[in-house]
């Protein structure tokens, strides 16, 4: 049997002992009866596990408290005041959650990844102790869903668009540990006329459109990607793609494919419904139809939306990012955006790809005040007053307006 054989051969075995594994712990049968049901196609069986999974298995594993989160369908956002006193790092227990389908339950000593196409010469599958083996790095980057702001385009600028409403909160900073993508595609034997790599999660199909899956050009895919397995000096938490997941840092949430099983090389460009159908800029302003792949600047608040506070002596916080390197100047208007002041940048937390922590002084009096904050990056990008709308309103970057009441 030649090795890529082998390989297909132990990843479809265990395939069926992780979906054995997986029908016994959710409908309570033996193994034997598992495997029957599996061979006879079971009606019942199937019915069985669909009842089971609507009983238990939710769609977020980890809590997410009204006072921490909003939910949005099968996702959590993090509500920004909630950062407020935070470090630096996002906890694993305020990270948004962005899931297609629901969180699943994977077993590290069954998982493979396989690494196989046309693009590679060896293709490869390998254990979960395997990946542990590569010299590791860490790295502190963000992650943050290409609809982060855009309920905005409605209430903002009066263009609403269709998906999960999100304000600000579909973003987390955290230290990551995990191995090169490149080191990996390197035992693999990668070919040097292979142009898309492309990572497949394990979670549940997305209806006709398979497993979730999205191309990376093999130019970035060498370049910064990661496979990690740790957040914050943990393991992988599983909202969190555990036990492994794609890190691409600067890029689209999408990018960073959770649950990773898969990654295809290929020769030839790869499609997906996350680059074709989804994740591009469509709409009049648009003609080319881009796809996305890096996010752009944004700043928030650490306060709620909308907000009250008392009068008096203030000390305004937030935070700012941008996929393009470090923030450079924070500017905040207390007043509507008639006048600016600059905001208190701390130099010792402000990592590019990640997010700069600044303060400001505010004397609040009485009545209704509107907050604005536009962040500068180091390569001189400013947030906007307003974003061309898209049709599915994707990257809002403008200036958001955030209401607050002082008494």
């Amino acid at each position: 049997m030649t090795d890529s054989l082998k390989n297909e051969s132990e990843y479809n075995q265990d395939r069926l002992e992780r979906h054995v594994h997986t029908m016994r712990a959710r409908t309570g049968l033996s193994r034997r009866n598992v495997l029957a049901g599996i061979a006879a196609g079971s009606a019942s069986l199937l019915l069985h596990e669909k009842r089971a999974l609507a009983q238990t298995a939710p769609t977020i594993v980890k809590p997410t408290p009204a006072d921490k989160f909003r939910l949005l369908g099968t996702n959590a956002e993090t509500l920004f005041e909630a950062f407020r006193g935070q470090g630096y790092e996002t906890p694993e227990s305020l990270f948004f959650v962005r899931n297609h389908t629901s969180t699943p339950t994977l077993d590290p000593s069954t998982w493979r990844l396989t690494i196989d196409g046309s693009g590679v010469r060896r293709p490869l599958s390998l254990s979960y102790e395997d990946l542990l083996r590569f010299c590791s790095v860490d790295v502190t980057k963000f992650i943050e869903c290409a609809g982060n702001g855009r309920s905005f385009y409605g209430s903002q600028q009066g263009t609403p668009t269709p998906g999960s409403q999100w304000r600000l909160g579909a973003i987390g900073v955290g230290t990551w540990t995990g191995v090169r993508l490149s080191e990996v595609l390197d035992r693999a034997r990668i070919k040097r006329t292979a142009v898309d790599v492309q990572p497949q999660g394990l979670d549940a199909e997305v209806g006709t459109n398979g497993h979730v899956r999205r191309p990376i050009p093999i130019e970035k895919a060498l370049d910064d990607v990661l496979l990690v397995y740790g957040l914050n000096g943990k393991e992988l938490p599983p909202d969190h793609g555990f036990p492994v997941r794609v890190l691409v840092p600067g890029w689209i949430g999408i990018a960073n494919i959770k649950w990773v099983g898969r990654i295809e090389v290929s020769e030839q460009p790869l499609f997906s419904a996350w680059n074709t159908s989804q994740y591009r800029l469509f709409g009049s302003e648009y003609p080319d139809q881009p796809v996305l792949t890096q996010q752009t600047v944004k700043s928030a608040f650490e306060l709620p939306f909308p907000a009250s506070i008392p009068a008096g002596y203030q000390f305004l916080t937030g935070r700012s990012w941008s996929a393009h390197g470090k923030i450079r100047k924070v500017e905040v208007s207390t007043d509507g955006g008639t006048t600016w002041y600059e905001a208190y940048i701390d130099p010792h937390k402000n990592k590019p790809q990640a997010w700069a922590q600044w303060s400001i002084p505010w004397f609040a009096t009485p009545g209704q005040h509107v907050l604005k904050v536009r962040a500068t990056d180091s390569r001189g990008n400013r947030q906007p007053d307003t974003v061309p709308l898209n049709d599915l309103g994707y990257l809002f970057s403008a200036v958001v307006n955030h209401p607050v009441t002082v008494t």
